[in-house]
């Protein structure tokens, strides 16, 4: 089924950038791929995105940092735009610390494609 929602998948590990890709793929999602915060910026100020799964550690800009600053330096829909937290640890009680940071949801590696699904559903 295709979808018309446009995902940002921003991952520094060339293997989770694909296995996303497959996933979005063969859930009829349409996506954009940044290796870092700097990239997905660049990618976030030319399109629109309806969701952004973010890595949190990335050399150049890491995750936090690029999602503060797309909550902070944008409005209205842009700056509300669903960033998932994606990381391979990421304690119960580090979301609260990483919702403040304007995070709006975590998934934890692994992660198998009904994981994806159920996520992206939870906003779009």
């Amino acid at each position: 089924m295709k979808h018309n929602a446009n995902i940002l998948i921003v991952d520094d590990q060339v293997d989770n950038q694909l296995l996303l890709s497959d996933f979005l793929e063969a859930l009829g999602y349409g996506y954009s791929v940044a290796s870092n915060g700097k990239q997905a910026l660049e990618l976030f100020i030319e399109n629109n995105f309806d969701m952004i799964l973010m890595d949190l550690e990335m050399p150049v800009m890491n995750g936090v940092e690029t999602t503060v600053y797309i909550r902070t330096h944008f409005k209205g829909a842009k700056a509300n735009t669903p960033i998932v937290a994606i990381t391979a640890h990421c304690p119960y009680d580090y979301q609260e610390k990483y919702s403040k940071k304007g995070f709006s949801d975590f998934l934890s590696k692994p992660y198998t494609i009904d994981k994806i699904e159920s996520t992206i559903h939870k906003f779009l």
